[in-house]
């Protein structure tokens, strides 16, 4: 089945973090909907990838100041398709990085639903966002794409330590200074 990979990773996410259950069950449900969830045609709600695009040392993270949002987020985008949410999220992350030497670290990072609003013809609609970490190996040097206004690498501390910082941000950047103090 194409959907037992992203089952399984829902599964080990809920194990490694419980007292995100109703994320992984709200997730759960759209994996189990019988319209394709992993096409941004469905309006409904669908699937993203995204990545936490760290440096190698993992001080620093790379964020997009997206054209769209005009706000500071991570990297990532819709799955046009593709069920391998960290093949979509490594792709994502090279297509907007312009970084070439990147490597999809472990399993689901992240959770986060969030609703996009109207644009056009496109009515407002649900991103199901699952995101993993990904590491720069190589040459550092990001190139800005059509999809960023700007890209810049921001130390991770800072992030967990604003309090004005995106609540996704923040709670990912908290999270990977604990699994960093973990190590």
């Amino acid at each position: 089945m194409p959907h037992d990979l992203l089952s399984a990773q829902l599964a080990d996410f809920g194990e490694r973090y419980p007292e995100h259950a109703s994320d992984v069950a709200d997730f759960s449900s759209l994996l189990a909907d019988p319209l394709n969830p992993f096409v941004r045609d469905r309006l409904a709600g669908h699937f993203t990838a995204s990545c936490w695009l760290v440096d190698a040392p993992g001080e620093h993270v790379l964020l997009t100041h997206h054209r769209k949002l005009q706000r500071w987020l991570q990297l990532g985008g819709h799955a046009d398709g593709e069920t391998d949410l960290r093949i979509a999220a490594l792709a994502e992350a090279s297509e907007e990085s312009g970084l070439s030497d990147l490597v999809v670290e472990g399993g689901i990072f992240d959770l986060d639903r969030h609703t996009i609003p109207a644009r056009g013809v496109e009515p407002e609609h649900d991103h199901y966002d699952v995101r993993f970490v990904i590491r720069a190996l190589g040459d550092t040097t990001p190139v800005v794409s059509e999809e960023s206004l700007d890209l810049a690498w921001r130390p991770i501390a800072a992030i967990a330590s604003d309090p004005s910082a995106d609540v996704s941000m923040r709670r990912m950047a908290l999270r990977w200074l604990a699994l960093q103090d973990e190590r």
